[in-house]
């Protein structure tokens, strides 16, 4: 069996010297790698997010590190082109926003009152006008490697990024795609249905449904979705592994 693993979180420039990022430790990752080692046949490519958990060293763990989205998103496509895998295990936690313009207080006041000193009378700020101020804000902001610490707000204004997980199935319909979703504090009734809208718009085959709360010092708890409903749960990263590498691996058998 040939797998695919993310794991960890990306993280967003700001600066050359600031980011932003998830809170994900990759300790999931990690257990899910030491599942597939377990099963004596399986390789692993192993997406890994700057400052994550390393996973064991073995030489059927081909790591393949990244920082941000965008550099997870080039090598993801590259991985699925090269390599058919029996099944992608996407547990990366994915910045949905990356940093489009970062300013100082200054610059940007200099640029809005630019164009409210130019402007007509009756004209509004809407979509278009606002994107010409962000790239003049960007162009007078952009030779700079660190904006100063001195100025009293820092302005960022964040793009979404592209949806990774959706490029999978489009790459490779034959594999099986867990994908992962967390809420904060819900009910089990509202995380479920959740996780199974997600299922389907990612068309994946199985999705990992947690909750925050629920995740503490040594706990984790998490149901295993399929498009028939729970398939089964389990209370830490190392049972939450062992079930879904379990389930993987008994799906590419029965597919065999």
């Amino acid at each position: 069996m040939h797998i695919l693993i993310t794991a960890g979180g990306t993280s967003e420039k700001i600066d050359e010297v600031r980011t932003i990022t998830n809170h994900s430790s990759g300790k999931l990752g990690v257990e899910l790698a030491k599942a597939a080692l377990a099963q004596q046949t399986t390789i692993v490519d192993y997406i890994i997010a700057k400052g994550a958990v390393e996973p064991p060293i073995d030489p059927r763990i081909r790591l393949h590190r990244i920082e941000n989205t965008q550099q997870l998103h080039e090598t993801m496509a590259a991985l699925l082109e090269k390599q058919p895998y029996d099944a992608v295990i996407h547990s990366m936690a994915v910045s949905d926003f990356t940093p489009e313009v970062s300013s100082d207080q200054d610059t940007w006041l200099a640029v809005f009152n630019d164009w409210l000193s130019t402007r007509d009378n009756e004209e509004m700020l809407d979509g278009q006008r606002f994107n010409e101020l962000l790239r003049k804000t960007a162009t007078q902001t952009q030779t700079q490697t660190k904006l100063s610490s001195q100025t009293e707000h820092l302005i960022l204004v964040l793009q979404q990024t592209p949806k990774v997980i959706a490029m999978i199935k489009e790459k490779q319909p034959q594999t099986l795609l867990v994908g992962f979703k967390l809420l904060v504090d819900v009910t089990k009734e509202e995380l479920l249905k959740v996780a199974a809208d997600n299922l389907a718009k990612n068309r994946a085959d199985y999705v990992l449904a947690n909750d925050l709360t629920s995740i503490k010092e040594g706990q984790h708890h998490g149901y295993l979705l399929d498009h028939t409903g729970v398939k089964g749960e389990a209370n830490s990263k190392s049972a939450i592994a062992q079930l879904i590498l379990t389930t993987v691996a008994a799906r590419v058998v029965n597919k065999g």
